[in-house]
């Protein structure tokens, strides 16, 4: 077999491949340098170790259906026993939330807010920026989808939680109770058991202990209606609500469900009362005791505090 001859640029000297473009243009022969082939060598040989040491390859043949490595990590479970697993990053997070010195220093701080009083923190400026800053973090991850990002909540839906009127009570115990137990609330349709004339009635008479501008005919007719047929025995006679039923105040100018701010005349005004009236209130708030620590709790409850000042 015939030795190839090199073919070799006339101006430079260097090996070319015998490509020609444009009768000038050469492919030089040039060899990869030194420095990116054992780069390259590298990551292959990082690959291999990697594949070996960590969770790689997913497979039916072992169990949890994947290569788990055979690099291990070792961590203390909620019953304060050493755990030791092969590597992954569940594991990883829950080995730096007990060795962190900054994970660390955050559980205490966690620990100090929730001991301190609300008026401590309000007064402190280090504990209150504290509380702004993680609570937000657990009100943006269980609370705002409902409340929202600032607890503003959504007429008709869910309350509003920085207007200082509370169905349950807006003392920190209550607020811990809301949150630890979850709420439901129910009134009940009147549709059946009024007639559409009391409805509008009704509807008069509340929109009057907020001071609206309502018939006073209709105004002094619902409350005839309100005092016997059932109103007043959840918001009270002179309708101030009841914190152990979660009935609301009908005084405090305050609309969680019937949209009257929204409302662009006396007759919507009337609208909006009537359908609340007629059809009823059924929501319920779930109990997070289940997924927040107690000390989560109380930071969060504290959140809403400070939320509401």
């Amino acid at each position: 077999m015939a030795h190839e001859e090199k073919i070799i640029d006339p101006i430079t000297g260097a090996e070319t491949t015998g490509h020609v473009w444009d009768e000038t243009i050469r492919e030089f022969n040039n060899p990869l340098p030194r420095w990116w082939l054992w780069a390259f060598y590298g990551t292959i040989i990082f690959t291999v170790v990697y594949f070996i040491m960590y969770p790689s390859w997913p497979t039916n043949l072992v169990e949890g259906g994947y290569m788990k490595g055979l690099k291990t990590i070792t961590y203390k479970a909620d019953s304060g026993e050493e755990v030791t697993t092969h590597w992954n990053t569940r594991a990883l997070l829950a080995k730096a939330m007990q060795t962190d010195e900054l994970e660390l220093r955050r559980q205490e701080m966690v620990k100090t807010v929730a001991a301190t009083s609300i008026d401590e923190i309000a007064a402190d400026s280090d504990k209150s920026q504290f509380v702004l800053a993680y609570g937000k973090g657990i009100f943006g991850d269980y609370c705002a989808a409902c409340h929202q990002a600032g607890g503003q909540g959504v007429i008709g839906h869910y309350p509003n939680l920085i207007d200082d009127a509370w169905l349950w009570g807006g003392d920190a115990a209550d607020i811990e109770t809301t949150i630890r137990k979850g709420r439901k609330g129910n009134m009940p349709a009147h549709s059946s058991s009024l007639s559409k004339t009391e409805i509008t009635q009704v509807a008069n008479y509340v929109l009057s202990l907020s001071g609206e501008q309502v018939s006073s005919a209709d105004a002094e007719a619902g409350k005839g209606v309100f005092n016997t047929k059932g109103c007043s025995g959840c918001h009270t006679p002179t309708g101030v609500g009841m914190k152990a039923l979660g009935s609301a105040n009908l005084t405090d100018k305050i609309w969680t469900q019937a949209k009257v701010p929204s409302a662009t005349d006396a007759a919507a005004k009337v609208a909006a009362v009537s359908a609340i009236v007629s059809g009823g209130i059924q929501r319920e708030m779930p109990a997070w005791e289940s997924r927040l620590s107690d000390d989560e709790i109380k930071v969060l409850v504290r959140y809403i505090k400070l939320l509401a000042q």
